[in-house]
């Protein structure tokens, strides 16, 4: 380096400073493996990806164009920060049949179900507040809640979901303002909470005076056993706010997501939202109300599923083929993911790098945990491979497992 360039002044600091907040929010780990992990030449079972090849891209199309030559203008201008009424009223519809009583005025359009995350933690979280999550739990909800100065938690899960025995100890010392769970297909594990915890957590709820928040965007991705009721079945007071999204169903790209709980809560989400967004994307709305028009919303669901079950059990056959012992992983009946353990004194983190040198890629399970976080698990995804390139992808990860053992 010249004696010039040592002596020139160092740049002046940058103007803006950055609210403390940002502190507590980390970078998605899933957002920056998928970075690497979506290169071509790599078999990635990182993302949370629905397989495209099952967008209904057509009728889509069809009812996109629809709505512009009927509805053009109308779909083009600025709109209510509720979200269209006839796609309210068909949600309110669908919620029913889950055992969600509620009308159109108990539902709030979003921008996919992770905004609904965010206004629910805006509208009802202060610093300190304490939140009920899972070990492991979604890792964007985390980030969400970390973000607005929460604290966590965290209840222990097992095969049937969050365990109520865990929770009770939290509840023994503990006042929670919200409880987050994802009650079927969790993601990370892919485990689904029992009846009988449905049940149970809602008592809980109702006897603590706290909200549940009950996110859904896998239950209609079932491929075995019986759907199960959501937990707003089985309350009346009010506890219970849910989730949902078109985004593991019909797209991602149309980031349509909804928010359904008491009115007044609802209402007050939906000034949250006009401070944020002012509202979801009319033409997306009008188009997929059009599409409800015209396309068999259910027949589509009971086309999808085969599929993904047909990978799931791909996946579970390969794992089973190609890890080696001491491997254990879980069993999922729908939605998109399982979770692997490895064997001991395996770090997933550590294995990451060596799996992308062999071009198979997933996710480290540390992130995951609200806190005390366990190295030793990895997600993956089954969803956007077919059974041929899912047991290509297990058996190039089981020989980078076995060269670490």
């Amino acid at each position: 380096m010249s004696a010039d360039a040592m002596s020139a002044p160092l740049p002046p600091p940058p103007v803006w400073r950055l609210a403390q907040r940002m502190s507590r929010i980390k970078t998605s780990a899933v957002r920056e493996i998928l970075k690497v992990a979506e290169r071509p030449d790599i078999l990635s079972f990182a993302g949370g990806l629905p397989a495209p090849e099952l967008f209904p891209l057509e009728a889509i199309a069809d009812a996109h164009a629809r709505v512009l030559s009927a509805d053009g203008r109308a779909a083009l201008q600025y709109s209510t920060t509720e979200g269209y009424a006839p796609l309210r009223e068909w949600i309110a519809s669908h919620l029913g049949k889950k055992g969600r009583a509620c009308n159109a005025d108990q539902v709030l359009i979003t921008n996919g179900s992770q905004q609904g995350i965010d206004l629910v933690a805006k509208v009802l979280l202060d610093p300190g507040d304490l939140v009920v999550v899972e070990s492991p739990s979604y890792l964007a909800a985390l980030q969400t809640f970390g973000g607005y100065e929460a604290r966590f938690a965290t209840v222990e899960s097992d095969d049937e979901g969050m365990r109520i025995d865990d929770l009770e100890r939290v509840l023994a010392t503990h006042k929670p303002k919200l409880l987050y769970v994802v009650a079927n297909f969790q993601n990370p594990k892919g485990t689904t909470l029992s009846l009988e915890r449905r049940k149970q957590m809602v008592r809980l709820a109702q006897q603590h005076r706290f909200l549940i928040l009950e996110d859904d965007p896998y239950g209609e991705l079932r491929f075995r056993g019986e759907h199960l009721p959501s937990l707003a079945a089985f309350e009346e007071q009010g506890v219970v706010v849910s989730l949902g999204t078109f985004s593991k169903t019909l797209a991602p790209g149309l980031r349509i997501g909804w928010v359904a709980g008491p009115k007044d809560f609802v209402r007050s989400l939906t000034i949250a939202k006009q401070s944020t967004d002012l509202h979801t994307a009319t033409v997306a709305q009008r188009a997929v109300v059009k599409l409800l028009e015209r396309f068999d919303y259910y027949q589509h669901l009971a086309a999808l599923t085969p599929v993904y079950g047909e990978r799931a059990n791909a996946m579970l056959d390969a794992l089973k083929a190609h890890m080696p012992q001491g491997t254990r992983w879980t069993h999922p009946d729908g939605g998109m993911f399982l979770w692997a353990q490895l064997p001991a004194g395996l770090s997933g983190e550590a294995l990451l790098p060596k799996a992308i040198e062999q071009k198979v890629a997933f996710v480290p399970g540390s992130p995951f945990f609200a806190s005390n976080p366990r190295p030793e698990f990895i997600r993956l995804n089954y969803s956007n491979r077919p059974p041929e390139l899912i047991d290509e992808g297990m058996r190039r990860l089981g020989s980078v497992i076995a060269a670490a053992l």
